[in-house]
């Protein structure tokens, strides 16, 4: 028997990552000794927890910039975070959103995603219209103006010769951008914002990567493990077991890799072929892809 001191905050934890039962949460980290990542695997291996929320949760609230470039060749995401939804709808909020992005598009030396935005060079770059500061020493200032914590969270800018597709949901919580290349057509163009809705569905799970090659290994092996453990568990003999496992991780890799993931306005296509569909079109030697992409949802890590 485990001696680990197991908190209620550990328990709300997994609770928050699996939807499980206080009891079985409990029972889990007990047994996982507290290993968090563990006492999901356990959960998820009984089938007490069919899937792990892709993120947690962090408290906040704020605005997302998305926006792409008069010629369709930069876009760009921007998440700004406020501590309350009552400063996040100020207007002075929403212009410096909209001054960072801005700014944050006509730097053309910046290309990429960064999850932490003081990884990247765009904090520390000259403000503009405010001779002398900084873009951080602009959000710093915010802080003060509102009385709470303002953070410049994360960005993404995708510098492209292809097409760049972005949706930015009604509420204002979710946004993607993705890159297509082969094309800048109209046509490469639409079908690169109809991905990009796609990406912001969520459908059906939130994508990891754009081809099974891209998926992070460990998240497969995770998986691989959990199915390994249940297909066991049916007793049946092991060329049997190890059918049913690879079954699985088939089916995983079409859940979480984009290109493989069913279109959400037509389940009877792929991404892939919606692509295909589109190259076909535009007919030559084009042929679309999608390079890269980027989704932010608020309040997710």
């Amino acid at each position: 028997m485990s001696n680990v001191t197991i908190s209620a905050k550990e328990v709300a934890e997994l609770r928050a990552r699996t939807s499980a039962g206080i009891a079985d949460c409990k029972n889990a980290l007990v047994e996982a000794e507290g290993d968090m990542n563990r006492a999901v695997e356990i959960l998820r291996t009984k089938g007490i927890a069919k899937a792990e929320k892709r993120a947690g949760r962090v408290a906040s609230e704020g605005r997302i910039a998305c926006l792409t470039s008069e010629d369709g060749h930069a876009g760009i995401l921007l998440e700004l975070n406020s501590e309350t939804d009552f400063v996040s709808r100020g207007d002075e909020f929403g212009a410096l959103t909209d001054a960072l992005g801005a700014q944050l598009l006509n730097d053309a030396n910046i290309d990429g995603v960064f999850p932490n935005a003081g990884e990247g060079t765009f904090p520390g770059a000259p403000a503009a219209g405010a001779p002398g500061k900084t873009v951080g020493e602009l959000v710093t200032e915010a802080s003060a103006k509102t009385g709470e914590k303002v953070v410049l969270r994360r960005y993404a800018r995708f510098q492209t010769a292809g097409a760049l597709g972005t949706y930015l949901h009604h509420n204002g919580k979710v946004a993607t951008l993705v890159e297509v290349t082969g094309s800048d057509s109209g046509t490469a163009r639409t079908v690169a914002r109809q991905i990009a809705e796609h990406v912001a569905a969520g459908v059906p799970s939130v994508a990891l990567a754009v081809t099974r090659a891209d998926v992070p290994a460990e998240a497969v092996d995770r998986e691989r493990r959990i199915f390994e453990e249940q297909a066991k568990q049916s007793g049946k003999p092991e060329n049997i077991v190890q059918k049913m496992v690879e079954g699985r991780v088939n089916k995983f890799f079409a859940e979480v890799a984009l290109v493989e993931q069913p279109w959400v306005r037509d389940e009877a296509k792929s991404i892939k072929q919606l692509l295909d569909d589109a190259s076909r079109e535009l007919g030559g030697n084009v042929t679309l892809a999608v390079r890269r992409f980027v989704r932010y949802r608020m309040g997710e890590e």
